[in-house]
């Protein structure tokens, strides 16, 4: 018989001797395939968790993940001592915090920074709606948007970001030295050490010398309007 031959009759020999130990020894081909199989569905099915701890893992990436959108509020009434201390208005002024706070005006109070992705747009957004609604009474508002973040935002990122919202000259922002951000957002009880867990917060008051209406939440620009209308009307 010719090599090539040998060896394929060979093969075909080998071949069967394989499926006759197989069977003699009570191993069938078919059981090898159910093994198999549940390997393969294990396999599977590890990979899924995998990929799926991975997708967790990613989204715990993002900084404000720990957010909650939620709507739930709760109001107070508190009064607060204004710090002595100095900011720097979008427009490049140094000015007193008080002496803002305090030019006659009712006051609409918030903190935010510009690279926030969650709450502040939320807050700014609302005060951009509250700024369309106050209608008449627009001019007389003074609403007042403090940095948290005074190390990245300067005057000019502030006007930038101001404009996104439409803010009109009676919206100001403020920004200025860190020390000075930090007495304020602890003279009104919102300071974090890390901004990314900063909290929502509007506070009005109706006049210089009256007490602070603090909403903790997610108000909408409606609400935070017949907040408006209610401390005007007790004034």
């Amino acid at each position: 018989m010719p090599p090539l031959a040998l060896l394929a009759h060979n093969g075909v020999n080998t071949r069967q001797g394989a499926r006759q130990r197989n069977i003699e020894e009570g191993t069938p081909m078919k059981a090898y395939a159910k093994r198999w199989s549940k390997v393969a569905a294990v396999t599977a099915v590890g990979l899924i968790a995998c990929v799926s701890m991975g997708a967790v893992g990613h989204e715990s990436d993002d900084p404000h993940s720990h957010h909650e959108m939620k709507r739930e509020m709760h109001t107070s009434t508190v009064d607060y001592r204004l710090p002595p201390v100095t900011l720097v208005r979008d427009d490049g002024q140094a000015v007193s915090l008080a002496n803002e706070l305090d030019d006659g005006r009712p006051v609409v109070l918030t903190f935010i920074y510009t690279t926030c992705t969650s709450i502040c747009p939320v807050i700014s957004q609302t005060l951009s709606q509250l700024q369309a609604e106050l209608g008449p009474d627009r001019d007389k508002v003074h609403l007042v948007s403090i940095s948290i973040d005074p190390e990245h935002d300067t005057p000019g990122r502030l006007r930038e970001y101001a404009a996104k919202f439409g803010a009109g000259p009676e919206w100001q922002h403020y920004t200025g030295a860190v020390s000075a951000s930090v007495a304020a957002q602890k003279a009104f009880n919102v300071y974090h050490e890390d901004k990314m867990n900063h909290s929502p917060v509007v506070l009005l008051r109706a006049a210089p010398g009256k007490p602070w209406l603090r909403i903790d939440g997610f108000a909408t620009a409606d609400e935070i309007l017949h907040a408006y209308h209610h401390l005007m009307a007790s004034n």
